[in-house]
């Protein structure tokens, strides 16, 4: 082959392994890029179920059933306490007129 042609066939090797180191680490790049993005879609994901909880919970405290459904919780629960408070004094008192008796 004639000088010319070598040196078109050198110019063009290089250039083609130039590209393909380039292109190589563009797609190490890309797959990081990619790894990454994903990770903040998840977190993403994350804060939008987050928000939402957050939403609901606001949307029963403003309505008035929500309102009405809290209270009536609250009043229930201070209602069980009190029934079992009452029942472990009748049963302490229980006891102790037992013991009473006993003594007696």
């Amino acid at each position: 082959m004639e000088t010319p042609a070598w040196i078109l066939v050198f110019i063009l090797s290089i250039t083609l392994f130039i590209f393909l180191i380039v292109g190589i680490v563009l797609l190490v790049a890309l797959i990081r890029v990619t790894k990454e993005a994903k990770k903040i879609m998840i977190q993403g994901q994350n804060i939008a179920e987050t928000a939402g909880d957050i939403a609901e919970n606001v949307r029963d405290f403003t309505t008035v059933g929500g309102l009405v459904r809290y209270f009536v919780d609250n009043y229930m629960d201070s209602k069980e306490r009190r029934a079992s408070r009452k029942k472990a004094s009748s049963a302490k008192r229980k006891v102790e007129s037992e013991t009473k008796e006993d003594k007696e």
